[in-house]
């Protein structure tokens, strides 16, 4: 009786093999993401910030247009142990290139007898990308970006709030 018994195991296996080699079950597609429509706006691309420069400066009055708002990074810190942390980081970035700037714009100043008074003469001469004497900013967050002030002749950081709020939707 235990011949049979270990037969009808052995049956069954080959059967079971026979059945995965023949090709199984059919391989089904995952489900596919529906293509986005025209009112969903496009995913919000976050960034690497620690380490990183950039050398994008906006003219204000583009960014404010593109609703931005000029914000202060020494402001209070948000809730909980991280946010902490990430606001001294922001508000560190924002005061060493600030800094950089400030220094390039007495020397020029000093050098001229004033200061750029456009985006376009702020980015030729004081940033002045592809020259020896080019000015790299750290990196700030996927929201914020610098951008140069005509008014004040100064270096000022500007945040996106719908792009805050847009990835805030998107990881919740």
């Amino acid at each position: 009786m235990a011949k049979h018994v270990w037969k009808v195991i052995l049956a069954g296996l080959a059967v079971v093999i026979g059945l995965l080699m023949i090709g199984g079950p059919a391989e089904q597609k995952p489900a596919e993401p529906p293509p986005p429509t025209q009112a969903e706006a496009p995913k919000v691309q976050t960034r690497k910030t620690v380490g990183k420069t950039t050398q994008n400066v906006l003219d204000l009055a583009d960014a404010k247009a593109q609703g931005g708002v000029v914000v202060d990074n020494a402001g209070e810190a948000e809730e909980g142990g991280l946010g902490a942390y990430s606001q001294a980081y922001r508000h560190s970035v924002a005061t060493i290139g600030g800094l950089a700037v400030e220094q390039k714009m007495k020397l020029y100043q000093a050098e001229h007898n004033d200061v750029p008074a456009t985006h376009k003469e702020f980015m030729a001469k004081i940033i002045a990308p592809g020259t020896p004497d080019e000015v790299s900013l750290p990196m700030l967050p996927y929201y914020q970006e610098y951008a140069f002030d005509p008014a004040s002749k100064k270096l000022v950081v500007v945040e996106f709030p719908a792009k805050k709020e847009q990835r805030a939707k998107e990881t919740n």
